[in-house]
């Protein structure tokens, strides 16, 4: 049996703790999704997610984790048989490889490799290359960690007359990427990450152009065809073309509200905090983080653990013993690297607390380390920064 008395604490990049007040508002009585009192919701979480995306665009909803928002973008851009080129740096980048196959495109696919950022000059090279319409991409990659330049990439993709489409589903509300700004013309999300909600709802920001060029492909899709959600939501009042996930969005409009008070300038410096403050932890331990150091990566921390224990260990020890489950590796990088999440509803005591378990389980590993070392480097950040941490022992 479970020990009753150790608290639980998730700190995985999706799905992501939930504020008490989501929890609520998903447990009043469920609406009819026709009725005036959810259309109120549903218009409010519209335009805040508009806010979020940063963008006067469409923000298309759709039942669904956000793998479902990236497959709405290979359905509406892939054209079976023209070449579509996929820029990855991870698991979750190639998921745009899977996704443009099983729509029928000449996928060309640039691989950055693992713990490596997609570079612009490479873009450049393989779109002459190949002369694709379409790129897709990925904003912060969650099996490592990165953080790619979306802005310099969009940049390049439109140069040479593509759209661009990027996987924001752990990156966007902790990182920022002002569509609009940057020109972005699709941004897909779901609602487990930053956006502090259970899974179960995708999001697609859609540019004019992506949505002009989808609308030009004759290519087969249904449920998730833009042009069909797209005209459903611009109605006034908004409307679903299919029934929307009633108790989700009831939490997402607690959500957003919450992004919205804090401030979305202040929810990206909060990250930014964390981020810091966990690396400067890693890095008081004497051990590497993986992939590039990058101010930017203020998603999820890896780690890479140390030679010589059983890095499969970590994560059991410390969820099983301390009660913290982080995420280890995927993939390739099974049992080599740790990974610890930051993005959503989390503060200072969190990563202190998770710091503090990974130490013992470390630890008890087998590794040498100077106990409290990861937490105390932790603690001077968030002391800087003011936010409020426990003094040091």
């Amino acid at each position: 049996m479970a020990n009753p008395f150790i608290k639980r604490y998730l700190m995985t990049a999706g799905p992501t703790p939930i504020p008490p007040e989501v929890s609520e508002a998903m447990a009043q009585p469920v609406l009819y999704h026709r009725a005036p009192a959810f259309i109120e919701v549903y218009s409010r979480c519209l335009a805040r997610l508009k806010d979020v995306f940063q963008t006067d665009g469409d923000v298309l909803c759709f039942a669904a984790s956000g793998s479902g928002a990236m497959e709405s973008a290979a359905a509406n851009l892939v054209r079976p048989g023209e070449p579509a080129l996929v820029a990855s740096c991870g698991k979750f980048g190639e998921r745009w490889v899977e996704l443009c196959d099983a729509f029928g495109a000449r996928t060309r696919h640039l691989d950055a490799g693992w713990g490596n950022r997609v570079e612009p000059a490479d873009l450049e090279r393989e779109l002459a290359d190949t002369g694709a319409k379409v790129v897709f991409t990925t904003l912060s990659e969650t099996s490592t960690g990165v953080v790619n330049d979306v802005q310099a990439l969009t940049q390049v993709a439109h140069e040479a007359g593509a759209l661009i489409a990027v996987d924001a589903v752990s990156g966007l509300g902790a990182v920022p990427i002002p569509q609009d700004d940057w020109g972005v013309d699709v941004v897909v999300a779901g609602s487990q990450k930053a956006l502090m909600c259970p899974p179960g709802l995708a999001f697609a920001g859609v540019g004019e152009a992506a949505l002009e060029y989808a609308a030009g492909s004759d290519a087969p899709r249904y449920y998730y065809d833009w042009e069909r959600t797209a005209k459903g939501q611009r109605k006034d009042p908004p409307d679903s073309p299919f029934t929307p996930a009633v108790t989700l969005f009831m939490g997402l409009d607690v959500a957003l509200g919450m992004i919205e008070d804090e401030g979305l300038e202040q929810v990206f410096e909060r990250h930014r905090v964390l981020g810091r403050a966990a690396r400067a932890a890693v890095r008081a331990l004497d051990l590497e983080l993986f992939g590039p150091e990058d101010e930017n990566a203020n998603v999820v921390t890896a780690i890479r653990l140390p030679e010589g224990i059983d890095g499969a260990s970590i994560p059991k020890l410390m969820r099983d013993r301390f009660g913290v489950t982080i995420a280890g590796g995927q993939g390739r990088l099974k049992d080599r690297i740790a990974r610890i999440a930051h993005c959503g509803y989390f503060g200072a005591v969190d990563i202190l607390t998770t710091f503090a378990a990974f130490e013992l389980a470390l630890r008890e590993a087998g590794h040498d380390l100077e106990l409290g070392a990861g937490v105390g480097a932790a603690q001077a950040v968030f002391l800087e920064a003011g936010v409020p941490a426990p003094a040091a022992a």
